[in-house]
């Protein structure tokens, strides 16, 4: 897709990995930490991405891409807090009020559940929320984040090949951002 779109030069980025926080963060899953210290190291890893990498890309002008953000953290992190908070969407909610960056545009790949651990199980490996019945609440939390608000959703059948979901992408971003007055 980075080709695709190379006349308009987005930053590619994505949650977590950009930023030292992000390593940390995948050194966290690993090892499969409290649910709380976890969550709270993902919004962390947020807060410096928006810091670090977000806002300075877009005071530049430019289209920032992200691979995975906020809506994935809302959807896993809370079917991971459960029976830890009483109630872990107003928690998350309250921690990124008034500073994290809502996503103009989110694709989310619909794939169903029993085919995604298919998928895994061809890499063999697992991080502790890559569960059947993990994977099927966090599936929830997208479809209810999806139907909360429709137009920034965009479903994109998973089943497709990656070849044909990059060109769909693409030309999604492409559309939105000539939309909004913008010609490469």
């Amino acid at each position: 897709m980075k080709e695709e779109l190379s006349d308009i030069d987005p930053l590619f980025t994505r949650e977590p990995g950009a930023t030292w926080i992000g390593r940390v963060v995948r050194q966290a899953i690993a090892e499969e930490v409290d649910p709380i210290a976890e969550a709270l190291l993902f919004v962390a890893d947020h807060a410096m991405h928006c810091a670090s990498v977000i806002r300075p890309a877009l005071d530049d002008g430019r289209m920032v891409i992200s691979d995975r953000y906020t809506d994935s953290r809302f959807a896993y992190q809370q079917v991971t807090l459960q029976g830890h908070l009483p109630d872990p969407r107003r928690w998350l909610a309250a921690l990124h009020e008034g500073w994290s960056i809502q996503p103009d545009l989110t694709f989310l790949l619909v794939l169903p559940v029993h085919r995604a651990l298919e998928r895994l199980d061809e890499n063999g490996t697992r991080e502790h929320f890559e569960r059947e019945e993990v994977l099927t609440a966090v599936w929830a939390e997208y479809l209810a984040r999806a139907e909360a608000e429709p137009s920034r959703f965009i479903l994109v059948d998973a089943e497709e090949e990656r070849g044909v979901i990059a060109s769909f992408v693409a030309e999604e971003i492409r559309r939105v951002y000539e939309l909004r007055g913008r010609h490469p």
